[in-house]
């Protein structure tokens, strides 16, 4: 179980039909996607689906804090989207993806392909292939989990 756990790469969990925003979508109407489809952000794309940003929930905060404030210069996505946002490609490994979910406050990462965007991962992502690999065998108390990789008892190496 574990090395299948170890071998699994981001393009074995993406998901691949995603919400995706215009740069010229309207905030309001962005932040409605958000919310009828339940998701936390969504990425920003061209019409060739070059990824341009992540339009996300701390987005909206700033275009509320802003339209509360200040007024807004623009109601458009791409004021207020993360123009550089950590993405992977297809081949990262789950591993390494889990390790970024940990070490940042990130939700989400947009799977590229030659600059376009094919799949998104998300946290939820990450636990439901692990949960999912783990169900498959019964005998849990044989297995520990170390931080640096995913072994089974049998397989921990000699101090």
């Amino acid at each position: 179980m574990t090395h299948e756990i170890s071998n699994m790469v981001a393009s074995d969990i993406m998901v691949t039909r995603l919400v995706k925003l215009r740069p010229e979508t309207d905030v309001f109407k962005a932040i409605e996607i958000l919310v009828k489809n339940r998701i936390s952000g969504a990425p920003v794309v061209d019409d060739q689906d070059q990824l341009l940003g992540v339009f996300s929930e701390k987005c909206c905060m700033q275009v509320l804090v802003d339209a509360a404030y200040e007024g807004l210069p623009t109601n458009q996505v791409q004021a207020f989207m993360d123009k550089d946002p950590d993405t992977v490609s297809e081949n990262t490994q789950l591993i390494s993806i889990a390790n970024f979910f940990l070490i940042t406050p990130s939700r989400r990462l947009p799977v590229l392909r030659d600059g376009r965007i094919v799949g998104q991962i998300s946290r939820r992502d990450v636990i439901r292939a692990a949960a999912k690999r783990q169900a498959k065998h019964s005998d849990h108390s044989k297995r520990l989990l170390y931080l640096s990789a995913l072994r089974e008892m049998d397989d921990v190496p000699a101090v």
